[in-house]
């Protein structure tokens, strides 16, 4: 039996080596372009002293091109788990100090493994992008790798959340890991693209800059490839811990409630007064929300694209509930292409993590127009048609205003499934609009009159009283309640706690046919 002291001298030279990454100088060349290195990135993640390390000493088996002798321990990504607001996750880090940050097999390997197990755990995956790419001098190993993170986003969609931040470059194939993923945040300084501006100038002859092209304004406000918009990797990382704090750890759990620190019977008078007397004239759909949810917080997703409808995570009474809002002051609400999709992968993420939905709806119908016709509004408003009908979590609506023909069944409508269905005094549910119902109903009427202008909006005006007005809907069952506006908070809040342990049985099928 052997005894005496165990040197350690090897192992703290290995850590002491694997902590400098690509070199001092490097990790300092990172610090000036305003990026924190892969181990302070983990720092600033988790929760003081959690984060703990797995495959620090993991190196690639390249051989070739002089590879043999650009061994780094870490392999250029740094993996492990920690604890996030005393919840634990798990990360990945990419480390652009180290040839890149490019992904070779034994890059691609720590990577899979960490997501492995946090699928094993039930607890999310974040992702911090910041790589040059695939390693090239592994070939087809390269792809390999990225392939198999990519199956592994696959098989974690909807059992836990998976959350990327894109904090550099992010080009080629490795944009699809974060593509796959739950929600997406750039920082200002970072940009994603699949092929990068010299390429496009070669292809296209476009001169583009890689800003102009895949920069974070470009996907947060064009493309809606991105869900945030970091002003740097500290803010970053404070959305983050926000957007984990409405979010269960997996698909079996429910949301995380918090103690409540508003009163689940306040009313707000000024709602009562919100509208404008115009039934034309835009208002502040974002005030709304925040008079109804607690303490006026609301997590907007998606803030910069499609604004004319608005998503995010708010809490009612103390338990996160997801709110898909039509927006009056951009396009008077009206869905279309991009809003629809919008709202639709927003709609079927919280249906994946058991997160109530609510839905505020002014919306006097879909965009008309050959560029919507040609770009397939009929399938894109499919989409939201699916993803509501398909949702089982609690379903709750209150239509403030207007509800206008197959818009009115789209948004949560009591047809496809909604649990309660409420309207504010002066909302107009019908198949169309009162001056275009006119124009169409009385056209004869309209033309022999006297003064038609007259004689129309008298007919408006008779007809929004008479066959648009909410009580026509609550007769038939379609609208449980007719509120006040300053009642809203408390009625959604009675409801979500009469309906929140909803059970619903659907057909069993291996997955329907979304009209993607």
């Amino acid at each position: 039996m052997c005894s005496g002291t165990v040197d350690f001298t090897d192992l703290e030279k290995k850590r002491n080596e694997h902590f400098l990454g690509g070199g001092k100088e490097k990790q300092e060349e990172q610090r000036r372009k305003g990026k924190l290195t892969a181990f302070e990135r983990m720092k600033s993640l988790f929760d003081a002293g959690t984060f703990v390390e797995i495959d620090p000493f993991v190196t690639h088996e390249c051989h070739e091109f002089g590879m043999e002798n650009k061994k780094i321990l870490g392999d250029g990504v740094v993996t492990g788990y920690g604890m996030i607001d005393g919840r634990l996750a798990y990360t990945f880090s990419h480390d652009f100090t180290v040839l890149g940050g490019s992904l070779g097999w034994g890059f691609a390997s720590k990577v899979c493994k960490i997501m492995d197990l946090a699928l094993k755990q039930g607890v999310p995956i974040i992702g911090i992008n910041d790589s040059g790419g695939a390693r090239i001098q592994e070939g087809v190993m390269s792809l390999a790798g990225y392939a198999e993170i990519f199956h592994r986003n696959v098989k974690a969609s909807g059992v836990v959340p998976q959350i990327s931040l894109i904090m550099g470059p992010c080009a080629g194939g490795a944009v699809y890991s974060p593509a796959i993923t739950d929600f997406i945040i750039m920082t200002k300084s970072a940009f994603m693209f699949v092929t990068g501006p010299e390429v496009v100038k070669e292809v296209t002859k476009e001169n583009v800059s890689f800003n102009d092209l895949g920069g974070a304004e470009i996907h947060n406000e064009k493309s809606g490839v991105a869900h945030f918009l970091a002003e740097d990797e500290q803010d970053c990382f404070a959305i983050l811990r926000k957007l984990v704090s409405f979010l269960p750890s997996n698909n079996l759990e429910d949301p995380p409630r918090v103690a409540p620190k508003d009163d689940p019977n306040r009313q707000d008078q000024e709602l009562d007064s919100i509208l404008p007397s115009s039934p034309n004239k835009p208002y502040d759909m974002e005030a709304v929300i925040r008079k109804i949810v607690d303490n006026g917080d609301f997590l907007e997703v998606h803030k910069y694209w499609a604004k004319n409808i608005i998503v995010g995570f708010a809490r009612l009474d103390g338990s996160p509930v997801g709110i898909v809002a039509n927006n009056p002051e951009v396009l008077a609400g009206v869905l279309d292409i991009d809003s629809c999709d919008k709202a639709t992968r927003f709609t079927r993420f919280c249906d994946c993590f058991n997160i109530p939905l609510v839905a505020l709806v002014d919306v006097p119908g879909f965009l008309p127009g050959t560029g919507q016709e040609w770009g397939g509004i009929i399938r894109h408003g499919a989409k939201l048609l699916y993803a509501f009908s398909e949702a089982t979590v609690p379903k709750l609506t209150v239509i403030t205003r207007k509800a206008y023909g197959g818009a009115y069944c789209v948004m949560n409508s009591k047809h496809i499934g909604a649990d309660y269905n409420f309207a504010w005094p002066n909302a107009e549910i019908a198949v169309m609009g009162p001056e275009g119902a006119c124009n169409i109903i009385f056209r004869k009427d309209i033309s022999e009159a006297e003064n038609p202008e007259e004689k129309r909006s008298e007919l408006v005006q008779d007809y929004r009283e008479r066959f648009s007005n909410p009580y026509i809907a609550a007769s038939k069952g379609y609208i449980d309640l007719v509120i006040e506006p300053k009642e809203t908070r408390t009625r959604l809040i009675s409801a979500l706690k009469a309906i929140y342990k909803k059970r619903e049985e659907r057909p069993r099928r291996k997955h329907g046919n979304i009209p993607v």
